[in-house]
C-alpha cells in the first residue's frame, strides 16, 4: 500500500513503502525507517567502513540499544518463531530421558549440574527437570541449573518459568539494568545461577556437568566470504545503501532469495564484496579444505565463535567427565548462502530495520567436530 501526501513539502507517513506520490505524479523514494539501532550502525560503518556480516548480525541480535534478544517477547505464536520446548513438553522429557541414560553409563554420579546455553524462555530446562523427577536417584544428584543467558528480559522469563523465589533472589548491581537475575532458589529447591559467558561458569570438581545446547549456534555470527581467482577470497561485508565506497564493489548474489528482496525494498544497508582478501578471509579460511573445495563464485559462511565455544564444551565436558547434548538444524558441510532473517514466522530480508527480527544461519557440524 502506498501512501498519497498531498503536499509535496511536507511528505508524512504513518508507514513505510519505497515510494510516495506527490499530487503532481511525480514520485519519492522512501527508505524504511531509520531505528535507533539502524542508525547506531549506520554510524559506525560511516565511521570506519563496510563492516563484517557477523559484526552485523551480533549487533542486531544483542546490542543493548536495540538488539532483538533485548525485547524478550519473541517466542511463540505472537512472536516471530517457535521452538520445538515451546509445541510440545514431550520434546524436553525425551531431553531428559536422554541424560538419564547417560548417567547411568557414566556410574550414576551423586553429583551433577544442568548447564544450558541460550535457554529461551527457560521452557525445555522446566521440562527436563521436571521429568526428571520421575527418577529419583538422578533427580536428588542434581545439584543446580547453569543458564548462559546475555539477555536481561530471557533471564526474567527464565527466573518466572522455573518458580524461582523472589527472597532468595540475587539481581545485577547496576541502576540501568535492574531486575536482571544473577542467582535464585527454585520452587524445588534447586540452585539456578545465570551468565553472560561460559568461562563463567562454576561448579564444583566433583560435579558432573550435563550440557544442553539447543537451537544455541544457529544464532551465533557468521562471516561470509566469495572464492575469486586462484585460492583469492573475498569478504562480503554490509555497507550503507548509499555507499560507493572505491574499496568494494556490489555483490550481486550475496545471500538467499528473502536476501534479494532488498532490489525492491529501500534498506539502509547493502551487500559489497571486498576487492581484495580481508584480515578475516586470511584468517578464517586457512584450512587446506578452503583452497581445495570450492571453485571461483562459491560462497562459504564460517562462525569462528561457535568452532571456540564447541572446543571450550569439548574440553571442559572431557575434563570434568561430563556430557553434552548440541541439537540444531544445519548441515555436516559448510555452506554458502542461509543467513537470513526471521519474522512473524516467515523468512525477511536479514538487512532490514535490524533489531526487529532474529537472525540466524545453518549450522556447519564438521566445521564444529
Amino acid at each position: 500500500m502506498e501512501l498519497v501526501a498531498l503536499h509535496s513539502k511536507s511528505l508524512t507517513r504513518s508507514w513505510y513503502s519505497t515510494k510516495i506520490y506527490r499530487p503532481d505524479g511525480s514520485t519519492v523514494s522512501v527508505k524504511e525507517e531509520l531505528t535507533p539501532l539502524a542508525k547506531h550502525i549506520r554510524d559506525t560503518i560511516l565511521a570506519t567502513g563496510p563492516i563484517s556480516v557477523a559484526k552485523y548480525m551480533q549487533t542486531a541480535l544483542t546490542s543493548p540499544v536495540g538488539g532483538y534478544y533485548t525485547r524478550g517477547q519473541v517466542f511463540g505464536r505472537s512472536g516471530d518463531f517457535v521452538t520445538s520446548p515451546e509445541i510440545s513438553q514431550m520434546f524436553g522429557e525425551i531431553m531428559a530421558v536422554w541424560y538419564v541414560l547417560h548417567w547411568e553409563m557414566l556410574g550414576r554420579p551423586s553429583k551433577t549440574a544442568f548447564v544450558e546455553l541460550g535457554p529461551g524462555r527457560g521452557t525445555l530446562m522446566a521440562d527436563m527437570l521436571r521429568a526428571s523427577k520421575r527418577f529419583p536417584d538422578f533427580a536428588k544428584s542434581i545439584q543446580g541449573v547453569h543458564f548462559i543467558e546475555r539477555s536481561p528480559e530471557l533471564r526474567k522469563m527464565q527466573h518466572s518459568k522455573l518458580g524461582c523465589l523472589e527472597e532468595s533472589t540475587k539481581y545485577v548491581q547496576d541502576k540501568n539494568d535492574k531486575g536482571t537475575p544473577t542467582c535464585a532458589v527454585a520452587a524445588d529447591g534447586k540452585d539456578i545461577h545465570w551468565y553472560d559467558l561460559l568461562e563463567e561458569v562454576s561448579i564444583e570438581p566433583d560435579c558432573v556437568p550435563l550440557v544442553m545446547a539447543h537451537e544455541f549456534f544457529d544464532a551465533l555470527p557468521v562471516y561470509k566470504f566469495e572464492k575469486g581467482l586462484g585460492d583469492q577470497w573475498s569478504e562480503i561485508l554490509v555497507d550503507v545503501a548509499e555507499s560507493n565506497a572505491a574499496a568494494t564493489e556490489a555483490s550481486s548474489n550475496a545471500g538467499t532469495a528473502a536476501n534479494k528482496l532488498a532490489e525492491t525494498q529501500e534498506l539502509h544497508f547493502k551487500y559489497v564484496r571486498s576487492r581484495s582478501v580481508t584480515a578475516n578471509a586470511a584468517l578464517i579460511l586457512r584450512e587446506p579444505k578452503f583452497s581445495s573445495m570450492f571453485d571461483k563464485g562459491d560462497h562459504v559462511e564460517v562462525s569462528p565463535e561457535s568452532a571456540h565455544i564447541m572446543s571450550q564444551l569439548a574440553h571442559w565436558i572431557s575434563t570434568n567427565r561430563g556430557m553434552g547434548l548440541i541439537i540444531d538444524y544445519g548441515q555436516d558441510w559448510t555452506q554458502g548462502d542461509t543467513f537470513r532473517g526471521i519474522k512473524s514466522h516467515k523468512f525477511a530480508n536479514p538487512l532490514s530495520s535490524p533489531g526487529s527480527m532474529d537472525l540466524t544461519a545453518d549450522v556447519d557440524f564438521s566445521y564444529l567436530r
